[in-house]
């Protein structure tokens, strides 16, 4: 089973995206910043990284940069899902490693095929 460890500091937005994530067959692992992001990645190794970018304490660039950098496995996926939609942003975001971009409001259906996507195309590179 594929786990996702979503990272959002909204409470109704990190529960409809964990709840849609789940009712399609995934795990999930909840984190409320970039902060409690990195405590959970060193607690246990999830299959890919969902995260917004603004947020406190730690936002979803420095996360990001954070998990390419510094983290024990850096070829773990991570997907930007934001309200930040400009062009430069979404280029900022993919500069800091991102493996992709999406932007809020979302279409479920399309959350999920890029988080398979991008999901398949690590292991495909792990192998």
């Amino acid at each position: 089973m594929i786990t996702v460890l979503v990272v959002d500091d909204s409470p109704t937005v990190r529960e409809m995206v964990t709840d849609h994530l789940r009712r399609s067959g995934l795990n999930v692992v909840e984190a409320v910043d970039g902060v409690d992001a990195t405590e959970k990645l060193q607690a246990s190794l999830p299959d890919l990284v969902l995260t917004d970018v603004v947020m406190p304490r730690m936002n979803g660039y420095e996360l990001c940069r954070w998990i390419k950098s510094t983290y024990k496995d850096k070829n773990i996926p991570v997907v930007m899902c934001t309200t930040k939609s400009e062009e430069f942003d979404k280029y900022w975001g993919m500069k800091q490693g991102a493996d992709a971009y999406i932007t809020k409001p979302y279409h479920p259906p399309e959350l999920l095929d890029t988080l398979k996507r991008v999901y398949r195309a690590a292991k495909n590179d792990r192998s």
